[in-house]
C-alpha cells in the first residue's frame, strides 16, 4: 500500500520509522555524515510503501516553486530484491503529476542510477558532481 502524507499528518511512530530508515541508509550504510534531517522535512510530502505494517520503501516530495523535486529514495535493506525501487519511484512520479500537473520534476540522482531514472523519462541536465562525496547529476522530467 502506498501512502502519501504531509509531515504534519504523520504520527510520531511513522515519522520516527521514516527518519530511522533514512539515517540507516544515507548516513550509516553509505558512510556519509551529513545533516540527513533538514528544513525541507517540515513541509514536504512523504511517500511510503507499507506492507504488513512495515515501511519497505520511501521518498519525499518537495515543491521548489518552479519545479518539484523528490529524493531520499530508499528501499529498506531486507526488501531490496523485490523491485520496490521502481514501484516507489513510479508512485512518486504519479503523485507529483496528480498534485502538480504543470510542473517539471528535477532531481539530484546518484550517478550510478542515471540509467534507472532515464527509464522513467528523466534526462541528464548536468555533468556529474560530488554531493557529500557521492557522484550525482541533475536530471529533469518535463511535463507530459
Amino acid at each position: 500500500m502506498i501512502t502519501v502524507k504531509h509531515t504534519n499528518e504523520l504520527t510520531p511512530k511513522e515519522l520516527i520509522e521514516i527518519l530511522k530508515q533514512r539515517v540507516a541508509v544515507f548516513v550509516v550504510e553509505q558512510n556519509c555524515p551529513y545533516q540527513e534531517v533538514d528544513n525541507d522535512d517540515f513541509d514536504d510530502l512523504h511517500v511510503c510503501l507499507i506492507e504488513d505494517h512495515h515501511l519497505k520503501a520511501y521518498t519525499r516530495i518537495i515543491d521548489k516553486g518552479d519545479h518539484i523535486t523528490f529524493g531520499r529514495v530508499l528501499v529498506v535493506k531486507e526488501y531490496r530484491k523485490d523491485d520496490l525501487g521502481r514501484k516507489i519511484v513510479q508512485a512518486t512520479i504519479d503523485e507529483i503529476r496528480r498534485r502538480f500537473p504543470n510542473k517539471p520534476i528535477q532531481i539530484q540522482a546518484q550517478a550510478y542510477l542515471q540509467d534507472f531514472y532515464a527509464s522513467f523519462g528523466f534526462q541528464a541536465i548536468s555533468e556529474v558532481y560530488l554531493e557529500d562525496n557521492i557522484p550525482h547529476l541533475d536530471m529533469l522530467l518535463e511535463n507530459n
